[in-house]
């Protein structure tokens, strides 16, 4: 029996392989500076050292600190957006999907997606995000495809969800702790809000 050997990897797509693992080492390293302590410690020096790459290797790959931030934006939203429509998928007809509603409030507060949106339109480069249109356009049709409420509610109740949701992950713990409440309480109320919102989109006599 001969033993067919496997083809050895071609130089041109290790070399493709090998960037795409360097951008990805990047991106994850700023991500978790993101996190650990907001937009402000996504300098060139801090990522590049948190990803144990020259400072010539961020700008290589992206060209500027401003264009990291703003890949790193979009690859988040790409996951938050993934995960959303997984969970709306998944529950159907729930009303609104509670596993849906709590991964949008996980990724703009425990994620540092809000910290980063907010920087990015402080910085003016939130209009580069051009894909965030298709992406909740997808959302929108998704959900206006169930056929319990029009588009346009639907665009309605995507904005008034994602508007929430990033108000709770800039400030929502840091309000109600200097009012007094436990920290998650600006998170309870919101999510009871958008519960309320989705009850009173219903059509009459639907339970």
């Amino acid at each position: 029996m001969s033993i067919r050997k496997s083809r050895p990897e071609s130089g041109a797509r290790r070399i493709r392989r090998a960037a795409e693992a360097s951008r990805e080492n990047i991106l994850n390293a700023a991500e978790a500076l993101l996190v650990d302590q907001g937009p402000l410690a996504l300098k060139l020096a801090e990522v590049a050292a948190a990803a144990r790459v020259a400072n010539a290797t961020v700008l290589h790959h992206f060209g500027s600190i401003d264009g990291l931030h703003v890949a790193l934006m979009e690859r988040m939203i790409d996951q938050l957006v993934a995960n959303v429509l997984a969970a709306v998928a998944a529950h159907d007809k729930a009303e609104p999907p509670e596993a849906a509603l709590q991964a949008l409030f996980d990724a703009f507060e425990t994620r540092g997606a809000a910290r980063l949106a907010a920087w990015l339109e402080l910085t003016g480069e939130w209009r580069r995000l051009t894909h965030v249109k298709d992406a909740v356009h997808k959302i929108v049709a998704q959900r206006a495809e169930r056929g319990d409420v029009s588009e346009a509610l639907a665009a309605d109740m995507v904005l008034i969800r994602a508007a929430l949701a990033m108000g709770v992950g800039l400030f929502g713990r840091s309000l109600a702790e200097l009012i007094g409440l436990p920290p998650g309480r600006t998170r309870q109320l919101a999510a009871a809000l958008l519960r309320a919102q989705a009850a009173a989109s219903k059509p009459k006599g639907e339970a």
